[in-house]
C-alpha cells in the first residue's frame, strides 16, 4: 500500500491581523506626511533645478545681460535706464563668536561700501538682530534664539533682513570689485552653488519680494535635526539647500535669477572656495563644516546612481500617494505647498 498523502498546511493571514497592520501603515504615512514632504522635496531639488533653467538663468539672449561685466561701469550703482527693483541697502551679518573673527574682515567689507557710495549700509550684532527679530518676526523668536548652530541663526537672520528691508546680503568675506548696479533691475538674484542651486552668501532682492517671503515663512517647517548630523541639519533646515529647494518648486521662477556664467565658463560666479568672479574676490571659506560635510560630499557623488530608487521610490512615492488620494477627494492641494 503506498503511503497516504497528508494535504500541505496551508498558513493563511489572518484578515483582522492584515487589517491592523495596514490600518496602522495608512495611519503612520498620514501622521507623517509633512516630514514626507519636506523629505521629498529635499531630496529631489538637485532633478528638479535645472528643469526651465533658461528661464531664471540670467544670460545675454533672455535677458540681454552681459555675465562678464564688461559693458558696464565698475562705479554702476544703478540699473539705469532699467528700474531699480533692489534698494541700496548693503546688509552684513556679525553674530556671537564670529563677530571677532569677522572683525579682520573690516577692510574687506569697507571695499563694498566705498564702490557703493550714498547706499544705506547695516551691520547686524548679536545686539540688533536680536531685537529685528522680536520686534517684525516675533512668531519665529523663540525658534531662532534656540537654533542648535550660529550659522543657522545668520542664514535665517539673511531671509528676514532681505525680506523686510531689501537690498543686498553680503558674506563677511567677500570683497567688491565693482559695483552691483546693474543687477538691481531683477527681483532677485543669487550666484549659482556648484554642483547644484545658488549660494546664500550673496542675495539681492526687492523689498517683501514673495520668493523671500517664503524663504522666511517655510523655516519653522523645515526645522529639524537632519540625519542627526549637523551638516545635513544647517543645510536642509536654513542653508543654501533649504533655500534652492524652495526655489525649485515655485511655479515660475523666470524673475528669480541665477548668476551663473557663460557658456564657456560656466561657473564664472561661483563662489565656492576662495574665488575671484567678475565682481567679488571670496577670500574665506565655510568654516563651520564638520567632518559629516566631506562624508555627506563623497557618500552623494559615489551613490548618486541610487539616489531616485532610494528617494523618489520611497518617500517620494509615498507621499505621491497621499497627495493625489487627498486631490482626487477635495479638489484642494495640501494648506502647506509651496
Amino acid at each position: 500500500m503506498g503511503a497516504s498523502l497528508v494535504p500541505a498546511r496551508v498558513h493563511r493571514t489572518h484578515p483582522i491581523l492584515f487589517s491592523c497592520v495596514l490600518a496602522i501603515t495608512v495611519i503612520s504615512l498620514w501622521c507623517a506626511r509633512h516630514i514626507l514632504h519636506d523629505a521629498y522635496t529635499l531630496a529631489t531639488m538637485p532633478m528638479i533645478w535645472p528643469r526651465h533653467s533658461k528661464s531664471f538663468f540670467l544670460s545675454a539672449e533672455v535677458d540681454g545681460f552681459d555675465l562678464t561685466f564688461a559693458n558696464y561701469s565698475i562705479d554702476q550703482v544703478s540699473a539705469a535706464p532699467f528700474e531699480d527693483r533692489v534698494p541700496p541697502v548693503l546688509h552684513h551679518i556679525s553674530l556671537g563668536s564670529g563677530a571677532a573673527e569677522h572683525s579682520k574682515w573690516a577692510t574687506v567689507r569697507q571695499s563694498c561700501l566705498d564702490i557703493h557710495p550714498g547706499w544705506e549700509a547695516m551691520i547686524w550684532t548679536d545686539e540688533t538682530s536680536d531685537a529685528f527679530v522680536a520686534e517684525h518676526f516675533p512668531d519665529l523668536h523663540d525658534m531662532w534664539t534656540t537654533y542648535r548652530f550660529p550659522i543657522q541663526k545668520v542664514d535665517a537672520l539673511r531671509y528676514m533682513v532681505l525680506y523686510h528691508y531689501g537690498g543686498v546680503i553680503l558674506d563677511m568675506d567677500l570683497q567688491c570689485k565693482r559695483a552691483l548696479g546693474p543687477l538691481r533691475r531683477f527681483e532677485f538674484v543669487a550666484p549659482a552653488a556648484h554642483p547644484t542651486g545658488f549660494s546664500i552668501g550673496f542675495m539681492m532682492a526687492s523689498k517683501r519680494s514673495e520668493f523671500v517671503g517664503k524663504l522666511v515663512g517655510n523655516l519653522r517647517r523645515y526645522n529639524k535635526h537632519w540625519i542627526w548630523l549637523p551638516y545635513p541639519t544647517v543645510m536642509f533646515s536654513t542653508g543654501c539647500h533649504y533655500a534652492s529647494t524652495i526655489h525649485a518648486f515655485q511655479s515660475n521662477r523666470s524673475e528669480l535669477k541665477i548668476l551663473a556664467g557663460t557658456k564657456e565658463n560656466p561657473r564664472m560666479h561661483s563662489l565656492n572656495g576662495p574665488v575671484s568672479t567678475p565682481i567679488f574676490n571670496h577670500l574665506g571659506s565655510s568654516s563651520w563644516h564638520s567632518f559629516d560635510a566631506a562624508m555627506i560630499t563623497s557618500a552623494g557623488r559615489h551613490l548618486s546612481w541610487l539616489l531616485p530608487f532610494f528617494l523618489v521610490g520611497g518617500v517620494g512615492g509615498a507621499f505621491c500617494v497621499i497627495r493625489r488620494t487627498r486631490r482626487r477627494r477635495t479638489g484642494k492641494a495640501e494648506p502647506w505647498a509651496f
